[in-house]
């Protein structure tokens, strides 16, 4: 008596349908390509005019921060004169007030840590001052 199953399983699997989905999604990446490589896009840039001055309004009040998150004001302190901010926040406002500028240029050192940086900018941002970031290419 033979109790062996008559009908076989074929192990290996159809790979027409695999050939298809690889081709469209060939097909589908190249179009793809095609179109976000186009650099004929128009922009539209404005016209340069003759009315803007090359030269900008100077900013006199500088906060300089020094490597070890020190600060102090330039022109005037010598980086030996540098204090925490707690002890320069009365003194940067009483120099913007007197220069009559909106202004505060804030110029570190490149090891100066963020926090050092971001505190000055939120005291030009508390008091309405624009804060301009000086920077060495």
């Amino acid at each position: 008596m033979n109790l062996g199953s008559r009908n076989k399983i074929k192990i290996e699997g159809g790979t027409a349908s695999m050939t298809d989905l690889v081709f469209l999604l060939l097909i589908f990446f190249i179009i793809i390509s095609l179109t976000a490589s186009n650099n004929h896009t128009p922009v539209d840039l404005p016209k340069p005019s003759e009315d803007l001055s090359p030269v900008q309004d100077p900013v006199s009040t500088t906060v300089v921060i020094t490597k070890e998150n020190q600060y102090f004001l330039s022109p005037g302190e010598n980086p030996e004169q540098a204090r925490t901010f707690e002890q320069i926040k009365g003194t940067v406002a009483a120099e913007v007030a007197k220069s009559g500028k909106m202004k505060l240029k804030i110029a570190g050192h490149k090891e100066a840590s963020y926090e050092a940086v971001f505190n000055v900018l939120a005291l030009a941002q508390a008091n309405g001052w624009e804060p301009v970031l000086a920077y060495q290419k």
